[in-house]
């Protein structure tokens, strides 16, 4: 199943989205803004120059309109300057025309109302261009009388379009830079915000790993019920499992005195000739006692490499455990080669690693003729005795729970069986092999 992007993967990827579309917007804004300004500007310029023309319209005594004298802007005067006027009356809609405009003559838009306001529109300029006109149509006074006139400015709109498209450019560097700025500081919001969640992380890493036994450390307001819960839930597993072990044990105590009982009455019948019912007895005494044992190591055994109390130290366990079996009849008369020198610290339980080697070693001495030997290097443990070996094509089958390969030899074929039970709790990799002399040799990887 593919895992799901994470928290900071999310985020990242909104704000990519989201501040770039959003300073997107903004500009498309201030650029409109921008624009709209111009034309405002525009407006209020053409509206001025109807103004002065018509406040500077001159009439001769006959009543003819005379043309109006020259305006402050010198655009008025160039050829195809980008500034125009044009006055018309009835005989004529283009009496008099500004200098600009040269052969032009503005065209006049129809149906517009003849109410004396001021009326806009684009028009078609000279030289290809595209003009922003205003008209006014007033009454004045003459000596012949009251006369209609058009009066037309118009002014190119390409400068308003070059202004915009320029603002536009202008401002593209610094919208990059903020937009920079706003996915780095929401990259940083998000690494600084979920902190906690790495720290969070990290103390149930040391839990797992058996360096703490509960969440300890800083952690936010927020995180406070988190950290209560996995605390409380720590605590009812050590109970559990306390508990569970403690039931185990009661359990194998209390079946290990009916057992005594049993084996007493065994010697009973043994005293009384009865040998054949007394060998029986004591054979499923042992028998059940080995079973016993067994149960009451598997029910110690950690459920998972995770529910450890503590992490081994591996020589101090390979010493008790060789201390303890050279007090033994077989022990004492085997020679005993160690060598750890390795880091100690392994990540089993005590207790697991105890059992572990223990069974591993006491099955080492239970065949040896001379020697023992037990290597801890490069995070593997090695265990060889000078034995008869083991039958290549039973090799895999010792491990089975209760094989006995001779059974002459005292036990419950067991101990194999829950060495491999506990390296498979710990995802530990044992092998078992011949050696290329004499002997057995078992191989636990870490």
């Amino acid at each position: 199943m593919k895992r799901p992007l994470s928290i900071r993967s999310r985020f990242l990827i909104v704000s990519l989205i989201a501040v770039p579309s959003a300073l997107t917007l903004a500009a498309l804004f201030m650029i409109s803004v921008f624009s709209t300004n111009l034309e405002r500007r525009l407006d209020t310029e053409l509206t001025g120059h109807i103004n002065n023309i018509a406040a500077s319209l001159r009439f001769a005594p006959d009543g003819s309109l005379e043309r109006p004298p020259g305006f402050f802007d010198k655009r008025f005067t160039e050829a195809y300057g980008g500034l125009y006027w044009q006055i018309g009356d009835e005989g004529s809609p283009a009496r008099f025309r500004s200098q600009s405009l040269w052969d032009f003559t503005l065209p006049s838009p129809e149906g517009l109302p003849a109410d004396g306001a001021v009326h806009r529109y684009d028009l078609a300029g000279p030289d290809g261009t595209t003009l922003t006109a205003q008209q006014r149509q007033i009454m004045v006074p003459t000596p012949a009388g009251l006369k209609t006139l058009t009066i037309v400015v118009a002014a190119d709109s390409k400068p308003l379009a070059d202004a915009s498209r320029t603002f536009a450019v202008d401002i593209l560097p610094y919208l990059a830079g903020l937009a920079t700025f706003l996915i780095a500081a929401s990259a940083f919001q998000v690494f600084f915000g979920l902190r906690p969640l790495t720290e969070l992380t990290s103390g149930l890493d040391r839990i797992r790993e058996r360096r703490a036994g509960r969440l300890q450390g800083v952690l936010p307001a927020e995180f406070a019920p988190v950290e209560t819960a996995v605390n409380r839930l720590l605590d009812e597993q050590a109970q559990s499992l306390a508990k569970a072990r403690a039931r185990a044990g009661d359990l194998a105590h209390g079946l290990k005195t009916p057992l005594t009982v049993l084996s007493n009455d065994a010697l009973t019948l043994l005293a009384k000739g009865e040998t054949e019912m007394a060998g029986e007895i004591e054979r499923l005494v042992q028998l059940m006692r080995g079973h016993v044992d067994a149960e009451l190591a598997r029910s110690r055994i950690a459920a998972n490499a995770e529910m450890r109390q503590s992490d081994a130290n591996m020589e101090t366990i390979i010493g008790q455990i060789v201390r303890t079996l050279k007090r033994t009849p077989e022990g004492e008369m085997l020679e005993w080669r160690v060598d750890a020198a390795e880091p100690q610290d392994v990540p089993l339980d005590p207790h697991d690693l105890r059992e572990l080697l223990g069974n591993i070693v006491e099955n080492a001495v239970k065949w040896a003729k001379s020697e023992v030997a037990i290597s801890w290097q490069d995070r593997r443990l090695v265990v060889t005795d000078d034995g008869p070996g083991v039958d290549p094509e039973k090799i895999r089958s010792i491990t089975e729970r209760g094989v006995r390969l001779d059974t002459k030899v005292p036990g419950t074929g067991l101990g194999l069986s829950i060495a491999q039970e506990i390296c498979s709790v710990y995802g530990l990799a044992l092998a078992i092999e011949n050696r290329q002399g004499t002997g057995l040799q078992v191989c636990i990887r870490f």
